[in-house]
């Protein structure tokens, strides 16, 4: 994963984790400024699907399971915000600094388990194709 990914998903995380908290407004306002450069159009579009996206966790019966959904949706966003203007990578950073996430919030939970010499090939959230290799004898 590159850094602007990392970046991206850090920030789409704090975002999606500060929906429907006492944090909102605040990091609302510091997402809002990283769309400063965009035009009126683009800004008031990213306005209009922050709010969206902060009614459909906070109506929620299930709010984490919206905020997953959410997370992929923000961090192509924010990875396409850096790639045009990566001059936002300060305030992008910032932004993740300044809301505290749990050490999983919205991570896939995976568990897996091999028993009697079977092999195990455990991929998340990538395509991997197996590449079996000899057991050791």
């Amino acid at each position: 994963m590159d850094d602007l990914t990392a970046l991206a998903e850090a920030g789409a995380a704090a975002l999606v984790t500060a929906m429907a908290t006492d944090l909102w407004q605040a990091t609302r306002a510091r997402a809002l400024d990283l769309f400063r450069r965009s035009d009126r159009t683009r800004r008031a579009a990213v306005e209009a699907q922050l709010d969206g996206n902060e009614a459909l966790v906070r109506a929620a019966d299930t709010p984490d399971e919206v905020r997953r959904t959410l997370f992929a949706y923000w961090t192509l966003e924010l990875a396409e915000l850096l790639r045009h203007h990566p001059s936002t990578r300060p305030g992008l950073t910032h932004l993740t600094e300044s809301v505290p996430t749990p050490a999983t919030p919205l991570a896939v939970h995976q568990t897996n388990t091999a028993r009697d010499r079977a092999t195990l090939y455990a991929v998340q959230q990538i395509t991997l194709p197996p590449h079996p290799t000899t057991p050791p004898a």
